[in-house]
């Protein structure tokens, strides 16, 4: 997230995509889902606004108060609360509804991981170094191999 250029944040890789500011919003607002997940019984996307976030602060800021907020409902969250359905909505229309730990490892975990990785190649697209996440990025293999010779 700290990457993040907000000098680009109205870049797009093709027309039908994403900004990337409002990418990079959206990887930190998933957080929010969970503490939806856990806390209510739906989410209603009806008069759902973006956070507005205009620079890398804000958006570090923005991510780091909804995962502390996300972290401290999973670790309080009863085990019995897994078990309850959970809903998203759009008003009155129903787009899905399933129980909340398939919400919360289906919907939120492979949701986040989805967008995280279109940010990667965002910046990869910008020439924005990316950092190792499972082993070496390939910015990271160029250092290796010159620190190998």
């Amino acid at each position: 997230m700290e990457l993040v250029p907000f000098d680009q944040q109205d870049f797009k890789p093709a027309e039908k995509s994403e900004t990337l500011g409002r990418l990079a919003v959206h990887v930190a607002e998933i957080f929010n889902w969970w503490i939806s997940c856990v806390q209510t019984e739906r989410l209603d996307f009806e008069h759902f606004e973006p956070h507005v976030v205009n620079s890398t602060e804000e958006l570090l800021a923005y991510f780091d108060a909804l995962l502390l907020e996300a972290s401290q409902a999973l670790e309080s969250v009863a085990d019995d609360e897994w078990s309850k359905k959970w809903s998203m909505t759009y008003g009155d229309e129903l787009l899905f509804s399933l129980p909340k730990l398939q919400v919360a490892r289906v919907f939120c975990m492979n949701h986040l991981v989805h967008h995280r990785a279109q940010l990667g190649v965002y910046l990869r697209i910008l020439n924005v170094s990316i950092p190792a996440t499972y082993g070496p990025s390939a910015d990271d293999e160029q250092v290796i191999l010159i620190q190998a010779m």
